[in-house]
């Protein structure tokens, strides 16, 4: 944020969209696979993508929205994606995302809780929000994308194709660095779903790291699955593709749609959940498939299984790399690490140390202090925990924000002040730091099991029993009261149909393996459940609150 002594720093997120096109102006930006737009395209250049943009600014200069406003975005991957953004924070207004994964009625309460001014949608986004009015009672302007009934406010296409001259087009508003710039709603995958303030600044920083870490090399050409993602290509000068996936239910994606993309399109590069990466290893390893143009891969979302990084690794030519980044919505990237350094580290993974998420960033720190539930309004280097000792991880960097959309007790409880008078974000994740200056993620905090005095970590205890060839996955949740919860294990077996004989076998087998490892000797209980619910956004963070439920309600549970 700006410091109110320092003349203000206007900077506009849209320029970095404006430089590229200034560079490459007939470079493809988008390429949609999905099909056509709105307008029946399915491509746009970076001059294209440019004056497009430039006119939706103009056109909402018409309307009633002031800089400033907040504007709820419900529009499908494409061009038209890429118009309506880049046109929203060249006019400074604030784009409102939300996962519609999330399901209908938490979607319909983070967007009346954003009190947005304006809706820019598609035709059935405006017919719900005229069906259920409580929920968009601020809304003051409409932009239809497609056809528009008898609700008013402009339409996409007006508005693209509206009168005006040859002259040049507004320059964007001048907006502060400072200013928010967009907000991003967390999935509510492990809590309550959050709007987190995005400032022009803190895109600028995501912009420079993502491309200095990543090496995204300006003309490189990207598969972007995760349409937020997907903006970044354009602030560094690639050809974003926009594969024919769901982008809410990525780990369901056609393995082989995938692969015709990536080869026909040539693609230097692809951002892919955990989900959808193991997927696309599978497949290519059991079709002898190869990657040889793929320079870089990257998976985020949740923590990449160890065999999955290095089986898709080798499917790339001599000059790829796969990384894994770690954050959240409200801190990408914090760290990251690549799968040779993921091969080095496996097996202390595999004994329950935790999964290796690489050393901070440049311009980023990242320190582990004492474990607590409470409000910590400042924490002194007496509270910085040794190297190797489990606690709490805390970051401040560029990337950080630094507040929620109108939740202070949430803000509140999410930072603390560092021993050097800086704003931290407590990421609400437990690990440790090694002695090379590497993170290690054990678990979400608000999913450890506390049991009396003893304490299991979900990342740290479930990769023990991930061993087993039977076992494709594992959850740890608690049953009981919190403090005195009994730790119980739930199993997805690699068979989908196992007879009751077999399943008592091999618990036996379980229970004999987590002897062997003090994190989990006192673990007992061993509960079979065929399918993990996952989260909506990556399909890769296990549901461990709603396993919780389930398993306190089965009789095997019981004492």
């Amino acid at each position: 944020m700006d410091n109110p002594t320092d003349p203000p720093e206007f900077f506009n997120v849209s320029s970095l969209l404006a430089q590229s096109a200034a560079r490459h102006p007939d470079r493809t930006a988008v390429l949609n696979k999905r099909g056509p737009d709105s307008l029946g395209r399915t491509r746009l250049s970076y001059a294209q993508l440019e004056r497009d943009s430039s006119l939706f600014m103009e056109a909402l200069g018409r309307g009633p929205l002031q800089a400033g406003d907040r504007v709820v975005v419900m529009v499908p991957p494409g061009p038209d994606f890429f118009v309506v953004i880049f046109g929203l924070f060249k006019a400074g207004l604030v784009p409102v995302m939300v996962d519609p994964g999330m399901g209908l009625k938490r979607m319909l309460l983070c967007l009346s809780e954003s009190r947005p001014r304006g809706l820019v949608g598609v035709k059935l986004a405006h017919l719900a929000s005229l069906i259920m009015p409580r929920y968009f009672s601020s809304l003051r302007h409409r932009v239809t994308l497609g056809r528009r009934l008898f609700w008013g406010g402009q339409t996409f296409q007006e508005m693209l194709a509206g009168p005006r001259g040859d002259g040049p087009l507004p320059p964007p508003a001048e907006t502060r660095a400072g200013d928010a710039a967009a907000i991003l709603f967390t999935s509510g995958a492990t809590g309550l779903a959050k709007g987190t303030i995005y400032t022009h600044a803190m895109f600028r920083a995501q912009v420079e790291a993502i491309g200095r870490i990543f090496d995204l090399a300006d003309g490189g050409v990207d598969l972007a699955t995760f349409p937020l993602f997907s903006l970044f290509s354009s602030a560094l000068g690639l050809t974003a593709i926009i594969p024919n996936l769901n982008p809410v239910k990525p780990g369901q994606t056609d393995p082989r749609k995938m692969v015709q993309t990536l080869r026909d399109e040539r693609c230097t590069s692809i951002f892919a959940s955990p989900a959808l990466l193991a997927r696309l290893a599978a497949y290519a390893r059991e079709n002898g498939v190869s990657f040889p143009h793929l320079r870089r891969v990257i998976s985020a979302g949740a923590p990449i299984q160890p065999q999955v990084a290095i089986d898709f690794a080798s499917t790339m030519g001599p000059e790829g790399r796969l990384s894994t980044p770690y954050g959240a919505t409200e801190a990408m990237p914090l760290t990251t690490i690549e799968a040779r350094e993921i091969a080095e580290v496996r097996g202390m993974t595999e004994q329950g140390f935790g999964m290796c998420v690489g050393r901070p960033v440049p311009g980023h720190r990242m320190a582990v202090i004492a474990i607590s539930d409470r409000p910590v309004p400042r924490f002194g280097q007496a509270q910085v925990l040794p190297m190797g000792e489990v606690g709490e991880f805390v970051a401040a960097g560029p990337v950080v924000a630094l507040s929620y959309f109108e939740r202070p007790k949430e803000t509140e409880l999410s930072l603390t002040m560092g021993p050097d008078g800086d704003t931290w974000r407590r990421m609400g994740d437990l690990g440790w730091q090694d002695a090379q200056g590497r993170m290690w993620f054990c678990g979400r905090k608000s999913q450890r099991v506390v049991a009396g005095k003893a304490v299991f970590l979900t990342i740290s205890c479930e990769a023990v029993f991930n061993n087993h060839p039977k076992v494709r996955r594992s959850a740890l949740v608690g049953v009981g009261p919190a403090g005195q919860a009994r730790p119980v294990m739930v199993i997805e077996t690699t068979e989908r149909r196992m007879s009751r004989r077999a399943w008592l076998a091999l618990v036996e087998e379980l229970k004999a393996l987590g002897r062997t490892n003090p994190r989990t000797m006192a673990i007992a209980v061993f509960l079979r459940h065929r399918d993990f619910p996952v989260d909506i956004r990556h399909n890769a963070k296990i549901n461990r609150e709603r396993l919780a439920v389930w398993a306190a309600s089965h009789p095997d549970a019981l004492p």
